[in-house]
């Protein structure tokens, strides 16, 4: 082997290295999976995705879905990935309905509430993200307030 076929051998497992490994495919979303996923889209729409935002999206979806923190940040990362390849709030949210009894869907309600509230701010596109799943819901406006009520107690 000469010297220039061994630099370049050597050059190629370098490059090698340094690539991407293949991504790994996203999992069909469920209900869980979606609920996760709007709130992330409710996080990042002010285009400034906080700490804040994440610790309360974390702690929420340990919450709701008994994890762990471990297991609820990893939840939030997926979620993240599918809010970035995602179909819209209306199929987010119909799939939630699809999966889930009235109760879980005003907690769902509730958690995108909270997520709204946790940076202090309520925005319009904040507020518009929750009224489109609370229609793709079924959830009326009466259960959207008690959402909002129980949002504002949980982060009192």
């Amino acid at each position: 082997m000469t010297n220039e076929t061994g630099a370049m051998s050597v050059l190629t497992q370098m490059l090698r290295s340094f690539r991407a490994a293949e991504p790994q495919p996203l999992p069909d979303p469920d209900a869980k999976l979606a609920t996760g996923a709007l709130m992330v889209q409710i996080a990042m729409s002010d285009r400034n995705y906080q700490l804040a935002e994440i610790s309360l999206i974390d702690k929420v979806l340990a919450r709701l879905f008994d994890l762990g923190p471990i297991e609820a940040a990893k939840m939030r990362a997926t979620c993240e990935k599918l809010h970035a390849a995602a179909p819209d709030t209306e199929t987010f949210a119909a799939l939630i309905r699809s999966e889930l009894d009235v109760e879980a869907r005003g907690e769902a309600l509730t958690a995108l509430w909270q997520v709204v509230m946790a940076d202090g701010e309520v925005q319009d596109n904040e507020t518009a993200i929750v009224e489109t799943a609370r229609l793709a819901l079924g959830l009326s406006v009466a259960d959207n307030a008690a959402a909002r009520s129980r949002a504002q107690a949980a982060l009192a």
